[in-house]
């Protein structure tokens, strides 16, 4: 790993921890794939591990990444999905190639030939934004409740109601403020 940049958030979900590469979006956000090696790393680190990485194949993958960013925002919510965003999700799941996989464990995963390239990493997590956003799999897309970040994240909670896309960045950081709240308030009377 590169250092010098943020840490990832890496989640259970592909395509929504894919979205987490920039966050704070509604605060101060954090790029945390700004150059295309980052973006090497970022995908050796889920998986899909690819040996090159152009600065149009960043761009390429920014683009999908706020398309899934825009969907899965609308699919939460309730709303249509933007058209624009389909499509690009669309058109990145199409032009990748790559093969899923049966663990031993019993699990899907997805491997990438030996001449993979990025754009084939990038058709795993369109397919994967795909099958969260259409439903297919159990759990739903949801809002993460801190007002500068509001990430999309896939609860997969027993009762489907958790709040933070991140309970040790997000959720400790409202916990905290409420807390400190609550200590200037019992201070001042």
């Amino acid at each position: 790993m590169r250092t010098g940049f943020p840490d990832f958030r890496l989640g259970s979900v592909l395509a929504t921890s894919f979205t987490g590469t920039l966050s704070e979006r509604h605060g101060n956000a954090v790029e945390r794939i700004p150059t295309p090696h980052r973006l090497i790393d970022w995908l050796t680190v889920n998986g899909l591990a690819v040996d090159s990485c152009t600065t149009a194949q960043l761009e390429l993958a920014r683009e999908l990444r706020e398309s899934i960013h825009a969907a899965a925002t609308a699919a939460a919510i309730q709303d249509a999905l933007p058209a624009s965003a389909v499509h690009v999700i669309n058109d990145r799941s199409a032009q990748g190639r790559a093969a899923a996989i049966l663990t031993p464990e019993g699990k899907r995963r997805w491997q990438l030939g030996s001449a993979s390239c990025v754009e084939d990493a990038l058709g795993v997590i369109a397919a994967d934004a795909i099958s969260i956003i259409a439903g297919e799999r159990d759990g739903k897309l949801a809002l993460c409740a801190s007002p500068t970040c509001r990430a999309a994240f896939f609860d997969t909670s027993q009762s489907r109601t958790r709040k933070w896309c991140d309970m040790n960045t997000c959720g400790n950081r409202q916990k905290k403020a409420r807390f400190n709240a609550n200590q200037r308030r019992r201070s001042a009377e």
